[in-house]
């Protein structure tokens, strides 16, 4: 795997420390304080491996345009106008991660980290947040049991989860014929978690799970060979890919070289950004469904923000996957919490999450759940256009059917959260 220099500290705006008022549009109390006169936040990703384009550089400079608009916002009416932020490569690795937010949080005075695509590495940074006290809002891992056996009082889940991914995909496929299913998964947290859900959501919606075969991760090999000609020999109706990223890429490439679509096995993608639609090419996957948690070409508020980000990246013309909307949308709220609270103190900012309710270009009906910290909010059915369809670059994905963030996530009743 592909390696470079951790990330570079990026100021994005600095400047003398100003407390609102009490009134319209400060932080509430009135006299709030900022530790250090000033906020640092976080961006801890994959700049060099498997999950670099749908996050990577492309989140660094969501987080740095949210820091923008937020300080445009409210001017000196802000909680501080000192606010920056800096990133690092996790490279996929937990360990690697552990130590970047130790050393974010207790030596570079982070008050806040986000994204950390990769679930064991976003797993890792829980811990590390839980032990510290500070923020940590995840929107790139998806391993539920963040929200859950792992859960704890400075965590959120924001953005979408292996329970909204299976749920969302396996019933619409199920009831469409593909009644038995091969899965195969990434032999880490996030792929274990995907495989739990699946096979659940598979059996709750009158399927069959024929076997579940782990693929190593990252894989560095890119061989997907052995599991596919298992499943070409079992004959399910479904293959069930759960892998992400490059690594998914790299198989569904593979699924084609052995012609497993003509052997009568269609492919079900648990986890598909417009970044891998991108780099297959849309008849590759044209007529697949899969759940999506943001597109950037839905409606004009989505596509406005794509422009501007686009702008931001250099002029770029790659279009912003879910998650890096996820992480401009995290870094917002954040910091409207610290707003509201006068401070950035971890425990009134976490206070001003927990159970807010909002709408933005990202979350649509959104609701930061009190008991789990797992943001609800609408998300979607989509299906990938054959490039007949398309209207232009980039428009890959129809929205074919929408649901609510209380329907799409796990339910309270089956949720071991303790905080």
């Amino acid at each position: 795997m592909r390696h470079k220099k951790l990330g570079a500290a990026a100021v994005v705006a600095a400047g003398s420390m100003l407390l609102a008022a009490c009134g319209a549009g400060g932080p509430s109390g009135g006299g709030g304080k900022v530790s250090g006169d000033k906020i640092v936040l976080g961006v801890i990703t994959d700049e060099s491996g498997v999950y670099a384009d749908l996050a990577g550089q492309g989140s660094v400079t969501a987080a740095k345009m949210a820091v923008a608009d937020f300080k445009k916002k409210y001017g000196d009416k802000a909680v501080t106008t000192d606010i920056s932020v800096v990133d690092a490569d996790h490279h996929d690795n937990p360990d690697t991660a552990s130590t970047e937010a130790q050393q974010f949080y207790g030596q570079q005075g982070v008050d806040a980290i986000f994204d950390v695509p990769t679930s064991s590495a976003m797993l890792a940074v829980a811990k590390i947040a839980a032990q510290q006290k500070k923020v940590f809002i995840d929107t790139g891992g998806g391993s539920t049991e963040v929200s859950n056996a792992s859960c704890n009082k400075y965590t959120f889940h924001y953005g979408y989860d292996t329970y909204a991914l299976a749920f969302g995909t396996a019933k619409p496929v199920v009831e469409g014929g593909g009644k038995s299913w091969f899965i195969t998964y990434p032999n880490y947290a996030f792929g274990q978690s995907m495989n739990s859900n699946f096979s659940k959501a598979i059996k709750d919606s009158g399927g069959t799970i024929v076997a579940s075969d782990p693929s190593p991760f990252p894989n560095q090999s890119e061989d997907y060979s052995s599991i596919l000609l298992k499943a070409k020999q079992m004959k399910p109706d479904v293959l069930g890919a759960m892998q992400a990223g490059g690594d998914l890429v790299s198989l569904v490439k593979q699924y084609n070289t052995f012609k497993l679509a003509k052997a009568g096995i269609q492919l079900a993608i648990g986890l598909l950004f417009i970044s891998d639609i991108h780099s297959l090419g849309a008849d590759v996957l044209a007529g697949d469904k899969f759940t999506e948690f943001w597109y950037w070409n839905f409606d004009d508020k989505n596509r406005a923000w794509a422009q501007e980000w686009q702008k931001a990246m250099g002029g770029s013309d790659k279009k912003p996957t879910s998650d890096q909307a996820a992480v401009y949308s995290a870094v917002t709220q954040y910091l409207e919490a610290a707003q509201r609270a006068g401070t950035d103190g971890s425990d009134a900012v976490v206070k001003q999450l927990e159970g807010y309710k909002f709408n933005d270009f990202f979350a649509r009906n959104g609701q930061i759940r009190k008991q789990d910290h797992v943001l609800l909010h609408d998300m979607y059915l989509a299906q990938v256009k054959s490039e007949s369809d398309m209207s232009g670059p980039w428009d890959y994905e129809k929205i074919v059917g929408t649901t609510s963030g209380q329907d799409a996530f796990q339910p309270l009743s089956e949720n071991t959260c303790k905080m």
